[in-house]
């Protein structure tokens, strides 16, 4: 295809995001956008001239995008990719990827079905440290993994307060448990504990704010995530690896691999959500899955860890996968 028809589902802040990364990218047209909250739409559309749609059958069957981005609630996702499945559509979709996990593998299963490319935002994966991460662990025997994510509470009330792919606290640790599934492999065993009730600006921060998740890899390894969204401030997220031979430590910014006697540090030469999207532009141009690191069957594993973990602080129990 020489030039590809971008179209837009959710026009919110991530929305904005991908769109001004490729309004002035060459062989792309905006073709269009659709959100529940018109005004929202217009306001997102309207700098760019491109057209605001009321619905989403409209917005396929009016712009004929060759793909869209999907950036919305998570009790909103379903129909969005079904519909966009059904006529041929290419979506990449943010994180959480649906409210629940029948309703994930549905579209899992819709799209090994088809033909068309799905990717979800764990554009982590898409790091130029991640690659040389996994590099060096290649083959080697991993004994311990320790991740952390610490970020701020959320400024407004979650848009589904209650469900499970909802938590805020949850969303932010998946990009870690994303990231470990990635450098470390498959999860059989989840524990996972939490704490709630310090935040008290206001009725809806009764929410998981802190956490610690303990995970079994398929490997026999073992994992720790600790995890926090009290602070005032963002320090992001990080991933220790721990091998017999060495250990590494994984930031966004930053990689140290530590020898015997010898530590060596690395520092990102590119920016990881540009890769990502030029990973996802040129999969489409190509019509293959290509550099695409996180295609929606992955996220569907990672989405189940995530669910895991919250059943596991609602029971206070393991929970086998």
């Amino acid at each position: 295809m020489s030039v590809l028809k971008i179209g837009f589902v959710g026009c919110g802040a991530l929305a904005k995001t991908h769109r001004d990364r490729l309004v002035n990218r060459a062989g792309i047209e905006l073709v269009g956008c659709q959100d529940a909250h018109t005004e929202k739409a217009e306001s997102f559309a309207a700098a760019f001239n491109f057209p605001v749609f009321k619905d989403i059958v409209s917005l396929y069957e009016r712009a004929h995008p060759d793909a869209v981005y999907i950036t919305v609630p998570p009790e909103a996702h379903g129909d969005i990719e079904l519909e966009a499945i059904a006529r041929g559509i290419h979506f990449y979709v943010e994180t959480p990827i649906a409210p629940d996990l029948q309703t994930a593998r549905a579209i899992s299963a819709a799209v090994t079905k088809s033909k068309i490319l799905a990717m979800a935002g764990y554009s982590r994966r898409h790091n130029d440290l991640t690659h040389m991460a996994r590099q060096f662990l290649g083959t080697e025997v991993i004994s311990l993994a320790t991740g952390r994510s610490y970020c701020p509470a959320p400024a407004s009330p979650p848009s589904s307060h209650g469900k499970p792919a909802d938590c805020h606290l949850l969303e932010e640790v998946s990009h870690v448990i994303d990231l470990m599934l990635y450098l470390c492999g498959p999860v059989s065993e989840v524990h996972a504990l939490s704490v709630r009730g310090s935040l008290s600006r206001s009725d809806y921060f009764d929410l998981e704010e802190s956490a610690v998740i303990n995970l079994r890899l398929k490997t026999g390894a073992v994992a720790s995530i600790t995890a926090t969204c009290v602070l005032n401030h963002a320090t992001g997220i990080n991933l220790e690896v721990i091998t017999p031979c060495f250990s590494l430590v994984l930031t966004d910014t930053t990689l140290r691999v530590q020898e015997t006697f010898k530590a060596t540090d690395y520092l990102s030469q590119t920016d990881r959500r540009t890769n990502e999207m030029d990973a996802f532009i040129h999969a489409l141009q190509q019509g293959k899955p290509g550099g695409i690191r996180t295609s929606y069957r992955e996220a569907v594993k990672t989405f189940r860890i995530c669910l895991a973990v919250q059943e596991s602080i609602r029971t206070g129990l393991p929970v086998l996968l």
